[in-house]
């Protein structure tokens, strides 16, 4: 463990839980209170950087993440406020076209956000599938930065290719991009690989972003000791995953655990500093004060450089994976 001056990337909050009932059970009867008071205590342990999106919330929830945030963010005060990086992300969906295909989505997000939106995101890319759609819209994204409506703009789930690219466009404007955030986590490491975009960010000078870095919370488990019954599985759509991945993971949660053993946030903390050794801020999910807690105390130490090697050489030879991104670009 090295510890002292912390150089590594900050650790921001991802609130895509936040009103998402297919994955996370939502209730704003059962989870309106805690989020609030995990807000606060982010705005207490100086976390600054929030993440959302337009699309976060299912179903008649559509938006709940942006309209919390807004309502939270407007309880605090002036001077936290003045220190937020609120960033949402737009998505491409297919009626959105043309220069103008966002400007209604971008004052709705706006407005759900009471007008503490900094920095506006292309959700994904479209160049899978329709190529044709995705420069029009980032070509009104830089104009909102521009005309000074938001103050920086950042990019999700591109790969280098693509990245280079959309990189010399907006650079021909003079519109820097302020971060990518792709997914990143010790069970989804494409990223840090020989020819990854975590190195095109840092050729280009991007700040990278790791969404989903206890790849929903599989990162968080403690290894199962023998003679011990099987944890409870999450329900729905996560307890499938834990099911399929969970019986593979034990050579990694094993190895965690022992890096993790006797530090501040053990063993989820070892996921969050593996990300930010490869130079990438990590947005875990933040849903209820002790998280908040947990990343925080990550980040009082880092990896030495042997246990980032020692978990490197494990996740980068064949092993469990998270589902593939369909949306991510090559």
């Amino acid at each position: 463990m090295a510890t002292g001056m912390d150089p590594s990337p900050a650790i921001g909050v991802g609130t895509w839980a936040w009103g998402n009932q297919f994955l996370w059970n939502y209730s704003p009867q059962r989870h309106d209170a805690t989020l609030a008071a995990t807000f606060r205590r982010c705005l207490e342990l100086e976390f600054r950087f929030f993440d959302t999106a337009d699309s976060y919330g299912t179903g008649r929830f559509s938006g709940r993440s942006e309209s919390l945030l807004g309502q939270f963010a407007m309880a605090a005060t002036p001077q936290q406020r003045e220190q937020l990086c609120i960033a949402t992300k737009l998505a491409p969906f297919p009626w959105r076209l043309g220069r103008q295909g966002y400007a209604k989505a971008f004052a709705a997000s706006q407005a759900r956000l009471q007008g503490q939106l900094k920095r506006v995101q292309l959700h994904w890319s479209t160049a899978r599938y329709a190529p044709w759609q995705e420069a029009p819209l980032l070509e009104g994204l830089a104009d909102l930065v521009q005309q000074r409506a938001v103050e920086s703009l950042g990019l999700s789930n591109m790969g280098p290719r693509r990245l280079r690219q959309v990189s010399e466009r907006l650079g021909q404007r003079g519109v820097a991009i302020a971060s990518l955030q792709v997914q990143l986590s010790l069970l989804a490491p494409e990223a840090i690989a020989p020819g990854g975009v975590a190195e095109t960010c840092r050729e280009l000078g991007i700040p990278l972003i790791a969404y989903s870095p206890l790849a929903l919370g599989l990162l968080g488990r403690e290894p199962r000791r023998p003679g011990t019954p099987e944890p409870d599985l999450p329900k729905g759509p996560r307890g499938a995953l834990f099911r399929r991945l969970g019986p593979k993971l034990e050579p990694l949660l094993n190895l965690m655990a022992e890096i993790g053993a006797h530090l501040p946030g053990g063993q989820a903390a070892v996921a969050l500093n593996w990300c930010r050794a490869h130079g990438a801020m990590p947005i875990p999910g933040m849903r209820t004060p002790g998280q908040v807690d947990t990343a925080a105390a990550a980040r009082s130490w880092q990896l030495t450089a042997e246990e980032r090697l020692s978990l490197d050489q494990l996740v980068l030879a064949d092993g469990p994976r998270m589902p593939a991104n369909p949306f991510q670009s090559a």
